[in-house]
């Protein structure tokens, strides 16, 4: 092993450990802060108690056990996956479309997430519950995917120039019968709609994590297990097709897989931009294009970064929460301004 692949790897390793060790930190912060602060040891203390993992004497009264266990725990948690599902699917569209702008959102996916949840909100009623949303936006966003599919495979367009704008047009498409929905609607609901459109993780209950993780979890270690494809993906159609990849196939492979992760994910968080688009170019500056690192490290950054989001957007008007998407969009946007400035 040479010298240099040596120094690599290490390198590799303490940006791994140091960026797990920052998420740690604030994961115990997001859970801490809010309109009622909870001191960190108290977090962890209430941890300790609701999973017995080692035995604690209880110094806190039955409300902060609530807020911390029923509200933040898994409020934090589902910003972790988001986040970091987000970020996994913008590296790997970035990859595959050897697009530097594409993220999650370019596909229409979260257009068909948002115009099942407008459907639930405002015509259909929660026939489900609170689960209504979720399961109605999860749809949207598969009926959104299988429309791409289905229009670039009648349009012959499998390349990735052509499945980028086919996205974008039933994108467009898709909006446009969600602005419908939001016009023959009840006026006074539109400011539930308006603020899932904007992103938001009020969703969050123990009982509805599950979900999330069970498709983050195989899809993201899916797309890590194909980091060699995805390298060649970036160079080009022709040498990854001398490599042995069967290009289009793998392409759209995918995109499909994407599309199931974004999908949950906006089926639970509303649409938050920026996450899937900055994420990436901001690991690559540290650990390289190599996407044996690039996606277990966008994960990371993007949970990291989502839920520093929404500790912004839980506190800056405490005890009211903004949408997180408007802090994502106007950190991200700015934040991408300045990468641009980069040579």
């Amino acid at each position: 092993m040479s010298k240099g692949t040596s120094q690599s790897k290490a390198t590799l390793w303490i940006v791994l450990l140091g960026s797990l060790a920052a998420l740690g930190a604030s994961l115990s912060f997001a859970i801490s802060v809010g309109a009622i602060s909870v001191p960190i040891e108290t977090v962890w203390g209430i941890f300790a108690q609701k999973t017995g993992l080692w035995p604690v004497e209880p110094t806190w009264s039955k409300g902060r056990t609530a807020i911390v266990w029923e509200i933040r725990f898994p409020r934090a948690l589902l910003a972790v996956m988001v986040g970091a599902g987000l970020a996994i699917v913008g590296a790997t569209l970035q990859a595959v479309t050897r697009n530097p702008l594409a993220d999650p959102h370019l596909l229409g996916i979260s257009s068909g997430g948002a115009f099942g949840a407008i459907l639930a909100l405002l015509h259909t009623g929660l026939f489900l519950g609170l689960l209504t949303v979720p399961v109605m936006a999860f749809l949207g966003a598969l009926v959104a995917t299988l429309a791409v599919l289905a229009v670039s495979k009648w349009a012959g367009a499998t390349s990735a120039d052509r499945l980028v704008l086919t996205g974008v047009a039933i994108s467009f498409v898709i909006m446009a019968c969600a602005n419908i929905l939001i016009f023959l609607g009840d006026p006074k609901a539109h400011h539930t709609v308006v603020f899932w459109m904007l992103g938001g993780l009020g969703l969050a209950q123990w009982s509805y994590l599950i979900y999330p993780l069970a498709i983050l979890v195989p899809c993201a270690l899916w797309l890590w297990m194909q980091a060699s494809q995805l390298n060649a993906m970036t160079i080009g159609d022709e040498t990854a097709s001398s490599l042995g990849i069967r290009v289009a196939r793998f392409r759209l492979t995918v995109f499909v897989v994407g599309a199931l992760i974004t999908g949950v994910m906006v089926a639970f968080s509303g649409m938050i931009g920026f996450v899937g688009l900055m994420v990436p170019h901001i690991v690559r500056l540290i650990v390289g294009g190599n996407y044996a690192r690039l996606v277990p490290i966008s994960a990371v950054f993007g949970g990291i970064f989502l839920l520093w989001a929404d500790i912004v957007a839980r506190t800056i008007m405490a005890p009211e929460d903004i949408p997180v998407g408007i802090v994502t969009g106007l950190v991200g946007g700015l934040s991408f301004v300045v990468l641009l400035r980069r040579p």
